[in-house]
């Protein structure tokens, strides 16, 4: 017994000193053997590394207005266990379904899904249902939503009788998202970036790089518990926030083009719409619109991915008549266009195909430029294919640079086809049908030629890269010559024909694009398409474009408009009255918010810039006094009897307009009754009273109709009762013939100024 007790000791004893033995060798080893790459491992456990994000540089538009900016948003989690174990699911589901209505997030949504997260979560309950996951397509709530939903946990925690800083199951997560202030305006110039902050399309994408900044890196040491040691080791590399991108965009013309386009739209119900705004000088985009469009706040709510495409320069199209500036351009520079020349109209052959005018049976025998005004294609084929000759119309066509895209800084751009091969290919190209199929941009770089002096420029839309903390440039793009494709002769000639297109109210196909304020040069489009599957052209529906600018004596605006096939009802006729409208109210909109003088406006400044200094008529005789005046151009009124001037009215010496009357008195005005003021404008009325020291009264706008004097001497007054210009010639023909010599036609130039006043 004593020696198996002492055998079991033994072997304990034993065990528990190789057990010890194998401690003490593992201990070495790690401390000594392993120690370096412990240390090294424990090391990188203990130090935090956390990566700060910078900011996206904002896109802005020519005047520092803000399209895109990064902004706070916030991002709404739930913790489905905190919220069960105070019973409030049915009040959170039913507030948050309320507040985030416009998301489509309903009750059920919500219900549905707590309940399935309540059943993955952690046993600590510390999972989140966030609501990037309630949403799918992660939308984040801008702070409007996120205060309501402040107020609602607020709500609920007086529910509860918590205190105000109790958690009651929700929590909002600040974070950082991507907002579009104008919505949809410039959404296919912009693009968007996705759910996680990445570039999509759109500037946004072209421009990433510049962008969106370099990250920065925070690193330090901390203990076991993520606490940061007193001692430890910080690395800092702050992040480097994108450059703001500055663009020839200006938003007030961008919303000009959009509003137009949405009016069209409602109208006409095309299957799309396009329009580009440039400075035809530059060549900088002033806006690019499209419909139908999209708002990059909430780009995953569209469901055609067409919708994103931006057609002013991803898309090709046939022409039609606005490609006839190339061979009218062509024709010019090569002295082949005779604007008086006559030819047959109607029909035209070309070798076995006969082409026809949208009129089949033609006008008869006009000349060239009637051609042009009603756009005939006969009259092209004959500038263009039987005058000019392929070889050149095609040289001409490279010119202009259809056969290439243009490089416009803005992303998938594409360029024209041009292909022809056989005679009626290239007679059909004339007037812009069959193998020449272009892009917007490249119609708009083409008629921008015309309105320069015939410089084919760079189209462009970033004007330059701004540091976001001086707010100086650091990079710009300045407007870029790619050819002289025309003298400035021959695109000063096809501008006065362009514009001959507009203002000829008879027979001009653009007519309804003319302006009152401002001289248009400009041309119509009507293309016949060949739809999908189908082999030959359709014969009820086009392309209708329009492609204009002004004014035309220094065209400070140029915009193309493009419409694809518009509900006309079968009716080409129609086509003129889709985009003038639209055209008009862009460009006359866009002119005035410019500062750009109307054609009123400047006849007006002519007129205040011929100033005259008043003679001095004192103590000579009436005859003289009328010679002077006659002979500096100014209208002169002789009162009373005498052998010379005693008075006049303005002093000599006063700076007038030439339109001014001048009133000299023979005797005193005291002495003289008040002359017949019927039919004057109320400045004359009011001169003539002043002259004669007679106190006046009026009643109604416009010119006497009436007046009745009271009073004697210096206490004399007088009514006078105006009328509009249109009764103004009934007034006047009931005046008693005064004592002046005023030309009628001084008369005349007087009411079209005071009328002048009035327009707006």
């Amino acid at each position: 017994m004593t020696k198996k007790i002492k055998l079991r000791s033994l072997l304990i004893g034993g065990f528990f000193t190789l057990l010890f033995v194998v401690l003490l060798s593992k201990v070495y080893w790690i401390q000594v053997v392993e120690a370096s790459w412990l240390l090294d491992k424990a090391e990188k456990r203990w130090e935090t590394d956390k990566t700060i994000n910078p900011v996206r540089g904002s896109i802005l538009d020519r005047n520092n207005k803000v399209l895109a900016v990064e902004a706070t948003s916030y991002t709404i989690a739930l913790n489905p266990k905190m919220i069960d174990s105070y019973k409030i699911a049915e009040d959170v589901t039913q507030g948050l379904a309320e507040i985030l209505k416009e998301s489509d997030v309903t009750k059920s949504t919500l219900v549905n899904k707590i309940r399935d997260r309540a059943t993955k979560m952690k046993p600590d309950g510390t999972d989140f249902a966030v609501y990037t996951e309630i949403r799918n397509e992660g939308w984040k709530i801008e702070k409007e939503k996120a205060d309501q939903v402040r107020g609602l946990i607020s709500t609920l925690q007086t529910k509860l009788k918590l205190n105000a800083k109790a958690n009651v199951g929700i929590t909002i997560l600040e974070d950082k998202k991507r907002y579009y202030p104008g919505e949809t305006l410039a959404s296919h110039i912009l693009g968007y970036t996705n759910k996680e902050g990445e570039a999509a399309i759109g500037l946004e994408l072209k421009l990433d790089q510049t962008l969106k900044g370099v990250p920065g890196m925070l690193s330090y040491e901390k203990d076991g518990k993520g606490v940061e040691l007193p001692d430890s080791k910080i690395n800092f590399k702050p992040a480097q926030d994108g450059n703001n991108v500055r663009l020839t965009i200006d938003k007030n013309i961008q919303y000009y083009l959009e509003t137009a386009l949405s009016k069209v739209n409602d109208k006409w119900h095309p299957k799309s719409l396009t329009a580009i705004a440039v400075d035809p000088q530059t060549m900088e985009i002033l806006g690019m619109a499209n419909t139908p469009t999209f708002n990059p706040n909430t780009y995953w709510t569209i469901k055609d991915q067409s919708d994103f495409k931006n057609n002013a320069i991803a898309s090709r199209y046939e022409p039609g008549s606005t490609f006839k500036v190339v061979t009218l351009a062509a024709a010019v520079e090569e002295g082949l266009f005779n604007p008086n020349e006559m030819y047959q109209s109607g029909s035209i052959k070309v070798e076995d195909r006969e082409l026809h005018d949208h009129n089949r049976v033609g006008w008869g025998k006009i000349s060239f430029l009637d051609g042009l005004k009603r756009s005939s294609n006969v009259a092209f084929v004959k500038l263009g294919y039987e005058k000019l000759t392929p070889p050149k119309l095609k040289d001409y066509i490279t010119k202009f640079g259809f056969d290439q895209k243009t490089n416009i800084d803005m992303p998938n751009e594409v360029s024209g086809l041009i292909d022809m091969k056989y005679p009626s290919e290239f007679a059909t190209a004339t007037y812009g049908q069959g193998k020449v199929v272009v892009t917007a941009i490249q119609q708009t770089a083409a008629y921008a030629a015309m309105a320069n002096g015939g410089k084919l420029m760079w189209p462009h839309i970033v004007k330059d890269i701004v540091d976001p903390k001086t707010g100086k440039s650091i990079q710009s793009f300045a407007p870029q010559v790619v050819r002289q494709v025309v003298s400035e002769k021959t695109a000063k000639q096809v501008t006065e024909y362009l514009e001959q297109v507009v203002s000829d109210q008879d027979i001009g196909t653009g007519k309804l694009a003319f302006m009152e304020d401002y001289r248009v040069a400009g041309k119509t489009g009507t293309a016949n398409i060949v739809l999908p599957g189908e082999k030959t052209y359709s014969t009820d529906t086009w392309v209708i474009s329009f492609i204009g600018y002004a004014p035309a004596e220094n065209p400070r605006i140029l915009v193309t408009l493009i419409a694809d096939q518009p509900d006309l009802g079968g009716n080409y006729h129609l086509g003129g009255q889709v985009l003038a409208p639209a055209f008009k109210e862009i460009v006359g909109e866009s002119l005035q918010y410019m500062g750009v003088a109307s054609n009123k406006q400047t006849k007006m400044v002519a007129k205040e810039a011929n100033k005259l200094t008043v003679p001095n008529f004192a103590e000579v005789t009436a005859e003289s006094a009328k010679a002077t005046a006659k002979e500096s151009g100014l209208s002169l009124e002789v009162f009373g009897k005498g052998a010379k001037v005693v008075d006049q009215f303005p002093k000599a010496g006063t700076e007038i307009l030439s339109t001014q009357r001048i009133y000299v008195a023979m005797q005193t005005v005291d002495e003289m009754p008040l002359p017949n003021l019927v039919g004057r404008s109320l400045r004359d009325a009011v001169e003539a009273c002043s002259f004669f020291k007679v106190d006046c009264q009026t009643s109604g706008e416009g010119y006497v109709s009436d007046q009745s004097t009271t009073g004697e001497g210096e206490g004399r007054s007088v009514t006078l009762q105006l009328k509009p210009l249109s009764d103004k010639s009934a007034a006047a023909s009931s005046a008693t013939p005064t004592p002046t010599s005023t030309p009628a036609s001084n008369t005349k130039t007087e009411a079209q100024r005071s009328t002048a006043k009035k327009t707006p």
